[in-house]
């Protein structure tokens, strides 16, 4: 038998981030500033697009804290400091957005409006995938309706 030699047929093994490993995810969004210029972005895209409207209304005029919470959850969700806790108190998803009244077009057009941002940051592809496959998850929870 022939000892193996790749050559131009080989299948090349490729490397990518593994971004469920602690910090490779926040690294990727740029850390903490990345991850504000994200949040902005979102809510930017939540306060101009027309199908956005009903989510929109579900926050303060000032969205100072929407960002700031926001924010700061995703920091940690990414694997960067956890600072949620200690700046609002023990994170509770579904009780936090129990009081809104969150179906499929809702949770959908919020995911929307994140893809819309994560779009707007000039993010590597397979990054901006991982995170919306991710935030699919908490965006399920918060839904209370059909």
């Amino acid at each position: 038998m022939k000892p193996y030699r790749p050559n131009d047929y080989t299948v090349q093994e490729r490397t990518a981030p593994d971004y469920t490993v602690a910090g490779v995810a926040f690294e990727a969004a740029g850390g903490e500033e990345g991850v504000r210029a994200l949040v902005e972005s979102f809510y930017r895209h939540m306060d101009t697009l027309p199908q956005a409207k009903k989510v929109r209304e579900m926050h303060d005029d000032d969205l100072c804290e929407s960002i700031e919470k926001l924010t700061t959850f995703l920091v940690g969700w990414l694997g960067g400091p956890a600072r949620y806790e200690e700046k609002f108190g023990m994170m509770n998803l579904p009780g936090a957005h129990r009081h809104l009244a969150i179906g499929v077009a809702e949770k959908e057009v919020w995911l929307h409006c994140m893809q819309k941002a994560l779009d707007e940051q000039g993010y590597d592809e397979l990054f901006k995938r991982h995170v919306m496959v991710q935030l699919s998850f908490p965006a399920e929870m918060c839904r209370n309706r059909t």
